[in-house]
């Protein structure tokens, strides 16, 4: 039986979910909501011809009744559609971040639970075949137990737009996906933060296109990170380049399909030599990105196991950006309190 599912928001992201939602033989897609009729109009002339048009959230709600909602709008209007849609009866899937404060965050997630039904949020960079090719290295224990993660994310990206005048551009904007990665990547939740962040001369973008981060996790391991969204010249690859130290070894990661490890040598020498780590072959999905994301989210609904991106467990993602953020803003390190969700 196919999900009956609705848009709600056609803006400029919503066709990376359309595009995979059109091509799935089990969904049906119902209705497209939208502030801007017109914008609605043409997001449902491209993929979904006969899907019903609303610019009020609650008369599509009550007139289509559907099962899924995805939710493209802005971060600050997440947690007020997403609650109305769990409170219609809809299992929800919202564009990154799950919210734009803490206290919208956890108003979703215990929507989520008193509803009983699912809320996912989209992490799209953890349904790409290499980072599971790195966290398999990681987890089948080549290098130990992790003490240490970096990534470094530097990219001059033009992008104009809204983006342009952005209060913490980098850290609110991007730096989710590689928060949520490393989470990933070290199967750990933040404990506390600290951060600096800056404008460098030369920048394009009005706030905070640079930051350098430490984050301590639950696990004793220390996360940090360097970004910049307007360096010039010598970019890495969108999903950051990687290394890891476990206490048996280290590895690397250039966010593409480059992975390679060493594992703790042995001698009385200075420094010893390490010992080459095969790394872990490649990982076949069937359907990566946003596809892969919506996929899994799909696929968990009244399995009664969670997706993989489930807003209980994504929150811990968003509070590793807000804390950053809180860091630079204040001077001071923040902790990192997760046990209220």
């Amino acid at each position: 039986m196919a999900h009956r599912c609705m848009i709600v928001g056609c803006g400029g992201i919503s066709p990376a979910w359309l595009k995979p939602l059109s091509a799935m033989d089990d969904v049906e897609l119902i209705g497209m909501v939208d502030l801007d009729r017109t914008v609605a109009e043409g997001r449902a002339a491209e993929y979904a011809p006969g899907a019903a048009i609303y610019t009020d959230l609650s008369a599509a709600l009550a007139e289509l009744s559907p099962d899924v909602v995805f939710d493209c709008t802005v971060p600050s209007a997440h947690a007020k559609i997403d609650v109305q849609a769990l409170e219609a009866g809809c299992h929800v899937m919202c564009e990154k971040p799950l919210a734009d404060t803490m206290e919208a965050a956890r108003c979703v997630v215990a929507a989520a639970r008193s509803t009983g039904r699912t809320h996912a949020v989209m992490q799209n960079r953890r349904y790409l075949p290499d980072i599971r090719r790195f966290r398999r290295l990681i987890a089948d224990g080549s290098i130990g137990r992790p003490t240490m993660l970096t990534a470094d994310f530097f990219i001059g990206a033009h992008f104009g737009g809204f983006r342009a005048e952005m209060d913490h551009v980098l850290l609110l904007d991007m730096a989710i996906h590689t928060f949520d990665a490393a989470r990933m990547i070290l199967d750990a939740r933040p404990v506390s933060a600290s951060c600096t962040e800056w404008n460098p001369h030369g920048s394009w973008y009005t706030h905070g296109a640079a930051a350098v981060a430490l984050f301590k996790m639950d696990n004793g391991a220390r996360f940090s990170y360097r970004g910049s969204w307007c360096a010039e010249g010598m970019n890495t690859s969108w999903e950051s380049a990687w290394r890891i130290v476990g206490d048996g070894g280290s590895a690397t990661w250039d966010g593409g399909a480059q992975i390679a490890g060493e594992a703790a040598g042995s001698g009385d020498t200075l420094i010893r030599a390490g010992i080459p780590i095969e790394p872990p072959a490649s990982v076949e999905l069937e359907l990566t990105g946003h596809a892969g994301c919506i996929r899994g989210f799909l696929d968990s609904l009244g399995t009664g196991k969670a997706p993989e991106t489930a807003s209980h467990d994504n929150i811990a993602s968003l509070a590793m950006c807000l804390a950053a953020v809180e860091s630079a803003e204040t001077g001071r390190t923040i902790a990192i309190d997760l046990e209220a969700v």
